[in-house]
Order: C-alpha cells, then structure tokens, then sequence
C-alpha cells in the first residue's frame, strides 16, 4: 500500500440530498404500529392490571403482556458477558425480563405493548389501561446501593452484581507503604444518553412462505443485532434478517437488541402483517441505555523522585437496575486492561463494585469504561503532580514507558505493542506554544478572565470482537463495478469510503467503481460488527486478503495481457517488460464470464489495538458567570496506518465534541424516588455549533502489527483524549484561587458557586 488515494465520502450525496432511508422510512401495505405502556414508577409491585378496555378500543389488534411472551417462549434482555467476582464466585445476574411481570423496576420499564392500525391509535389506546402499583422504596445512588436498605432483586444481597478485582493487591499496598508520596482523588463519570440523531425505531415483516422474518432497524453489526435478538425473542437466529440502509448514529446503543425488537418479531408473526414501531424522543430518553454512571477512587504511589510505584483503584459500577449487554464488560474488563495508562508502573490493583439502581440499564457509550479509566488516570496524574511540587509535563516524561520497552506488559497482564508518548506530547506542546501559556495567562488576567491549560497522554484498547473473524466477500459484476460484501455497517463512519480507499490501494481498483454493502441475503460470512473502534482494521484487514487473493486470481490475465511469462504488481499497476497496465483495464479487457468469476473470500483475524495521543486544551473562565470558553483545542493521535485523513479528522473532531459534552453539560438526574429530571432537551443539554470553536489535530502514524493493515481504532480516540484534558484545563484556570476538585459536568452555576465559596473562604 504505497500510493494513498482518499476519495470524497461516497456516503454524502444521498444523504444531504434527502435520499438516505432509515428505519422508519421502510413501509410496507397494511402495516400496523405499536406502542409501549411503561411504569410510571422506578420501583413498584404490580398488584393488578386491566387491559380490558385496551383490547377493545376501535383498531387494536393485540395487547401483548408478558404473559403472552412467555407462552410464545420469547427470552430476555441479552447480557452476554458475566464476571467472576473476587473470591471466584459467580457473579449474581439480574436479566430484564421482556415485559415487567410482577415488579418494575425503572422509569420507562416496558409493561405491555399495544399493536394497532395507527401509532395514534395504538397510543389512544393505551390510556385506558389500569394498572395497579404498590410503591415501593428506591435506590438512585450507586455509591450507596450495598448499604440501602432498599433491595431491588430477592437474589441479590446488597444489590450487588459482582464484586471484580484485576491485579495484585499485596503488590500494591507494599509500594504503597515505601512509597515517599501518595495522591488519592475521587472522579465522577456521571451518567449520560446516547442521544443518536435518529431515534430508536424498526418495522417487522414475516414471510410466511419462507418463515424469515425481516427487521429494519439501526444496529452495529447484524450477526450481533440478529443473535441477540434471537436471545431476545427466543426464535431461531436463522429465521431472522437484519437489514439497515442507513443508521444515524451508534454510540453503542445499537449494539443488541431491546424489548421493542423482539415483542414485534412475535407481533408480525402472530398478526400476519408488518409492524412499526418508532420512540419519542422523550421515550428513548427514559428507554435507550444510559452510558458511563461510574464513580473511581484513583490512588497513586511514588518515590521521592516522583517515579510511580502503584496505582489501584475503586471503583463503582452503576448497572442499572438489570444486567443489560455489555454494563458488566464495562465495569470489569474495560476499566482494568489499561489502568496504567501510558505509563511505566510496578504494581496495579482495582476492584471493582457493580451495583444496580433503579434507573435505566447501562450498556455501552462511546468507549464504555476505556475513557473513563484514561479521564480518572489523568486527572490523578495531573492532581498528584501539583500536591507535591512536581511538573506535570515533567512528571509524565519520566513515568512514560519506553520505547525499548515495547511489547510491553503491563502488571496486570495486558500486552501493548508499542506507544510512543513522549513523541506524541513533545508534538502536542509544540503545536500548542504550551511554553507560551503563561504569558497568555496573564493576558486574559488583564481582562479579568482566568486562563487554564490541560494535557492528557492517554491510551486505550480498541474492540477485540467476539467473532473468531472477519470475512470480506469481493465479486465483479456486469454493472462494471466491484461488490464487496461484510459483515459490519456504518452508522456514519464512512465504511464505504474508506473499503474502497483499502481496495484502491491494495488492489490498484479505482475507489469510485466500489460498492460495499452489509448484511447482503444472498452471502453468509463471518464477522464482528462496529463497536470499540474496530471496523476498519478488522474488516479492512479481511478486505486486504481478499484483494491479495485477487491479486493472486489477475496475475495470469495480467501477464497474458502484458504479453509476459509472468507479471508483478507494484506501485498501483501491473508490470512486466518495462510495460503497465492498470487493473480496471486488465478488468474490462476480459470477457463479461471471466469477469464475473472473479470472486474472492478474504478473512483475517485481529485482536486489540491500542491507539494512544497527547491532546491539549485551552480554556478561560468568566468568574462573574462561571462560564467556560474553549479557546483552543490540540490532538496528536497515533492510530496507525491511516487510511482516509479526511474520515480521521471527522471521528476525531467528533468524539473531542462528545467528551466537550460530558465535560461541560451533559448529565442525567434524577430525582430520590427514581423519577427522571433530565426527560428532554429543555432539561438535557447538548453540545452545540460552535462549542469546539477551533480544534487543531495531527497524527503519528505507528504501524502496528497486530492487523493486515497495520491501523488502530479512531472512533473513541477524540473522547477519551479530551474529557482529561479538558477537565486538566479547567483545573489549572480555577487552581491559583483554591479549586482544584471539581467533577463533571463543569456548568457555569457549579463553577461559579465554588469561586464564591472561596472567596468566603
């Protein structure tokens, strides 16, 4: 892959013209609409329902309870990833049941579903049903779920999960007790929405003649969505097809499915006819999983010299009020396979406590758990450096692992292949004139603001995937083209942009006659879907061999073409006695039979990558408001092989937006009796045009050689990177008048309440 060819985004132009299709743009004739009934409660006994009058309201044509689904032999929400707890026992699973059956259990808690001839109709209908509820206490506070009286599941003594611990802890507490300094900070990584642009929705169609039933919805990789709701429904994963043109947004909410999947997969089955079902944003406020609710007690150990020694944490994992997909991985295993960040440390401990609430399960949310142990690490970094007069770019240099250090295992087993970080910041610093900050400090002094400069050298591993691998299908067609086929779909990425660019470099085909397209009916492959910032390098990787074994399949048609024994294909063209031929001719020379043979399987297996940056932020406090501007934002990434800089500068100016978010003013609430005080955007605020004003990214491509093609993850790279350095920033603005513990969101009310508590002081 010498020559580098990044094409416009082939996805655009349908959808800024307004011809992209989404879920709930999909019709079908007679096609019926559903509607939820939920608790209005976060934890009560059903003591009695009556959906009597439901049932007989003009156009319903059926009621669905949970009763109905167990006769059916539908299933649960899926939690497909448990952990032992410390001591080796079995962590205390909780399952969400379809439909609640004699408790809920949360606000929103789907309770029965109505099936009608309008979504109107269907929620007319739903008012006339009564439904009984005897109160019950609640618990919203994670950090003090095992000691409330209130218990949300008979099987669970003290509400908690598991109880999780990564490390050595004899290990720890030895450096600890040598150890000539010692910082401890407590971080909050409150609980926050996914917020996709497009809502939740689907429309099932049952084929009776084939027995498949085809469910159009946004999800992240369609062997996960359709064996997860094979889970969900109890059908047979075979009789499902998952089909998504267009998916305005993951975020991991679409990562498996929910209630509304499966009752519908029951609903066109028994009915006959295709069923919608789109949520309110309101409702999937209240519905869609939450992301991040972890609370982490970071300590950290070092000699006089400021060398570390240890690291532990606690921490604690606020589940929800059921295990639901991946909030268990979240608490475990992603905030232990990179505790130690970018640095050389001896000893690494962390426990870690999940508990369930009565609020909204919690899955996965752009970087589930992995940017929230970066944030807690540079944070403590950062708070340990100025507790005990060490500089904080000084400290980070000496702490670095090396460069000759690389494989490098970290104490508590996880392997890194390489991270160069002093690289990364020195280029970080410069950009950002970091030696010039005071004096702009002084400046903005001048005009009564205060300025803060924060630095965060992060690391985090990207998915391994649960597929053994990943296969990419590439075949010639009559329309000209090549048709590649996986496994993986975008939801706004640019897949298709950057397989092609894969493909045009590989292959030496041109980018504009490739056409990419997941879930095809007609082809079976193996495949993980888009999540921990693995598509492109795990299915890039099997669309690298599957160019290889095209390459493979043309070399004869190329030296017959070339009038050659042999010929080499080198630079992008095909070569032999000092003539070339690029191979879209050697592709349209042949005869349509012999085009059309031209197919080829490529598969490739492909672990963790661990992209890792230097991301700097500049900010400055109002102090009459407690307003925070961004003045200026700079990320030096390493993500490998880049393939496409124009989609790296998107995902990255993305995710720095969403960490901007979680910094400054996105956070759910509620309230003690578990009701929602965050149910909208006049409560839930978003970040806007204009709140990343100026953001400044370059790249250090490391190759790695972990994948064909040499990439790492992007997706979460820009949010793990700048909720640290952001928060550093605001740190070092609000320290000289004695702040230097805050937790996010940084609003203005929270800012300039702790300036005045200050001055009072």
């Amino acid at each position: 892959m010498n020559a580098r060819f990044t094409p416009s985004r082939q996805e655009d132009q349908p959808l800024v013209t307004g011809h992209g299709r989404f879920a709930a743009d999909h019709h079908y004739p007679g096609m019926l609409h559903a509607y939820v009934i939920r608790s209005v409660h976060a934890h009560a006994r059903i003591t009695g329902i009556d959906l009597q009058a439901v049932r007989d309201y003009p156009g319903v044509h059926w009621v669905v309870t949970a009763t109905d689904l167990k006769a059916l032999g539908a299933g649960h929400i899926p939690h497909p990833i448990t952990a032992k707890g410390m001591g080796g026992e079995d962590q205390r699973v909780a399952l969400m049941p379809l439909l609640a059956e004699d408790t809920v259990r949360f606000v929103g808690q789907p309770v029965a579903m109505v099936i009608a001839d309008s979504a109107l109709i269907a929620q007319d209908a739903a008012e006339m049903a009564v439904i009984d509820y005897e109160m019950l206490d609640a618990v919203t506070d994670p950090e003090t779920a095992s000691s409330s009286p209130v218990q949300l599941h008979a099987h669970v003594p003290h509400n908690v999960s598991v109880h999780f611990a990564s490390g050595d802890a004899q290990d720890v507490e030895a450096a600890f007790q040598k150890a000539a300094h010692t910082s401890q900070l407590r971080v909050l990584s409150q609980r926050l929405m996914g917020v996709p642009m497009e809502p939740r929705a689907l429309v099932a169609n049952h084929d009776a003649a084939t027995g498949v039933t085809t469910v159009h919805t946004p999800h992240q990789g369609i062997l996960g969505m359709r064996n997860f709701l094979a889970i969900a429904s109890g059908v047979a994963p075979e009789t499902l097809r998952i089909d998504a043109h267009d998916v305005g947004g993951s975020f991991g909410l679409r990562g498996g499915a929910y209630t509304e999947h499966a009752v519908l997969v029951w609903a066109t089955r028994q009915l006959g006819r295709a069923v919608a079902w789109t949520g309110s944003r309101s409702e999937i406020f209240l519905s869609d999983w939450h992301g991040r609710a972890l609370v982490l007690h970071g300590e950290l150990a070092l000699d006089a010299q400021g060398k570390f020694l240890a690291i532990r944490f606690k921490d604690c994992v606020d589940a929800g009020a059921y295990n639901s997909m991946m909030s268990t991985f979240i608490g475990t295993r992603n905030l232990s396979i990179t505790m130690g960040g970018v640095y050389q440390v001896p000893a690494l401990y962390m426990e870690s406590q999940v508990v369930y609430t009565n609020t909204t399960p919690v899955s996965a949310y752009r970087g589930a758990g992995r940017p929230d142990i970066a944030y807690a690490i540079e944070r403590l970094v950062d708070f340990a450096a100025h507790e005990h007069g060490f500089d904080p770019i000084a400290l980070r240099r000496q702490n670095f692992i090396a460069e000759t250090a690389f494989p490098y295992t970290t104490a508590n087993g996880s392997v890194i292949d390489t991270c160069l970080s002093e690289k990364l910041m020195d280029r970080a610093l410069a950009i950002s004139d970091h030696a010039g900050f005071e004096q702009r400090r002084l400046e903005s002094l001048k005009v009564g603001k205060y300025r803060g400069i924060g630095v965060s050298t992060f690391l985090e591993a990207s998915g391994a995937g649960s597929a053994p691998k990943d296969q990419a299908l590439g075949e010639f067609q009559d329309d000209g083209l090549l048709h590649v086929y996986g496994v993986t779909g975008p939801s706004g990425q640019g897949h298709s942009t950057s397989f092609a660019s894969i493909i045009e470099n590989t292959l030496g085909w041109p980018a504009d006659r490739v056409r990419y397209a997941a879930g095809s009916a007609q082809h079976t492959l193996l495949g993980n879907g888009t999540g921990g910032s693995r598509s492109l390098y795990g299915a890039g990787s099997a669309i690298v061999a599957m160019c290889r074994k095209m390459l493979d399949a043309l070399a004869p048609w190329a030296a017959q073409a070339l009038e050659a024994e042999s010929a080499q294909f080198e630079d992008g063209v095909w070569q032999a006695n000092g003539r070339t031929l690029h191979t879209a001719q050697l592709v349209d020379g042949l005869t349509p039979a012999a085009r059309t043979a031209l197919k080829a399987l490529g598969e490739a297996t492909s672990g963790s990558t661990y992209p890792n940056g230097c991301h700097v932020a500049e900010v400055e406090i109002d102090p009459a408001t407690g307003c925070t501007e961004l003045i200026h934002y700079y990320a030096v990434d390493d993500l490998g092989q880049v393939i496409s800089p124009q989609l790296v500068r998107g995902q990255v100016h993305g995710g720095v937006v969403q960490g901007w978010g979680q910094a400054f003013c996105e956070q759910v609430v509620y309230d003690e009796q578990g009701q929602l005080l965050t149910g909208s955007f006049m409560d839930y605020a978003m970040p806007r045009a204009g709140c990343v004003p100026r953001l400044t990214n370059e790249t250090i491509e490391v190759r790695t050689s972990l994948n064909l093609l040499g990439s790492k993850g992007v997706g979460e790279s820009g949010c793990t990177g700048s909720m640290p350095a952001l928060a550093n920033a605001v740190m070092s603005a609000l320290r000289p008048y004695g702040i230097d513990q805050l937790d996010m969101p940084f609003t203005a009310p929270k800012i300039w309440a702790a300036l005045q508590t200050h001055k009072v002081a």
